[in-house]
């Protein structure tokens, strides 16, 4: 029988806080509480910095965690075949040098796929389609021909530079991943959640109080009339509450005080930079090998006019 006491006195014990709790909730939702203990300016200053740093954490993170999707860019009215990508431009291109017939320059576009299938970013899908465009003019020029297609010498170039453009971006976007991504990431799910946490552990330890309180003043009766007991459990929920409101400050102050979002903004634009500066390199350079190619056209046809 002693021992079933105890058992039921400790069941009693975990139950009956979460009961008040509960009690005391509805109470205030329902507009019967007869007081709500305020919970200090400054706290309250934090849970609103808080609020805003989890809403911008969402926010930012909604939108750029396509950056840990490879295709976030790719065409979606383009049909590309598994032989499409199954080498690398370069790959297919350096197989088209070796080729001596239409029938050879076909293979090499046909070749056999790589292990990992080519990616499908944007700019791979530009590089592949005028890698196509080169390979279909260079196929139908007459044979015998030794003057080579200028739009077919053009689409090529485009086509090795695309890839590269590519492939920037490809790692652009896994820095980003590591720098910003999973910092932000680590941020929303670890960091604010112990701040949610410990604001939560407030809200229970004010409940509590003003449960207590709620229960001391029942039936009208004033403070001085309170019993002992009564006056015991009110400073007991008391001093649980402000403890509480002393350690959820803490950690929100850690929290909001921290400077690794802004420096894993920094690594976000330095990503995006260093990715669009390359990628200027490249069609800089692309475009003044094709701007060669096309001058040239531009001569023979002017004298070709002349005649």
């Amino acid at each position: 029988m002693d021992k079933f006491r105890a058992f039921t006195s400790q069941v009693s014990s975990s139950v009956t806080p979460f009961a008040s709790q509960t009690q005391q909730w509805i109470k205030e939702k329902t507009g019967n509480a007869s007081e709500k203990t305020e919970l200090p300016h400054d706290y309250v200053e934090l849970e609103t910095r808080v609020e805003a740093l989890k809403a911008t954490h969402q926010k930012l993170l909604a939108a750029t965690s396509q950056f840990s999707n490879e295709a976030y860019d790719y065409p979606p009215n383009i049909r590309e075949s598994f032989q499409d990508l199954g080498k690398s431009i370069g790959d297919k291109v350096n197989l088209l040098s070796k080729a001596s017939s239409a029938t050879e320059a076909q293979a090499a576009l046909t070749a056999p796929p790589s292990t990992k299938p080519q990616p499908k970013t944007f700019a791979h899908a530009i590089a592949r389609a005028a890698l196509y465009g080169s390979q279909n003019l260079a196929s139908a020029t007459p044979q015998g021909s030794t003057t080579p297609d200028p739009l077919s010498q053009g689409l090529e170039k485009l086509a090795l530079a695309e890839e590269k453009v590519g492939e920037a971006r490809l790692d652009q976007d896994e820095k980003i991943q590591q720098r910003f991504l999973a910092g932000w990431t680590t941020t929303l799910n670890q960091s604010l959640k112990s701040a949610d946490k410990a604001r939560t552990a407030v809200t229970n330890a004010r409940l509590q109080l003003d449960a207590a309180k709620g229960r001391a003043a029942a039936g009208g009766r004033h403070e001085e009339s309170y019993t002992e007991p009564q006056r015991r459990a009110i400073e007991q929920a008391e001093d649980a509450f402000v403890e509480r409101v002393d350690e959820a400050t803490s950690v929100m102050r850690n929290v909001l005080d921290t400077p690794e979002p802004l420096r894993n903004i920094a690594e976000l634009v330095r990503a995006q930079a260093e990715f669009h500066a390359k990628a200027g390199e490249i069609l800089e350079e692309v475009s003044r090998s094709i701007g060669e190619v096309q001058m040239e056209q531009e001569s023979s046809y002017r004298s070709a006019r002349a005649q």
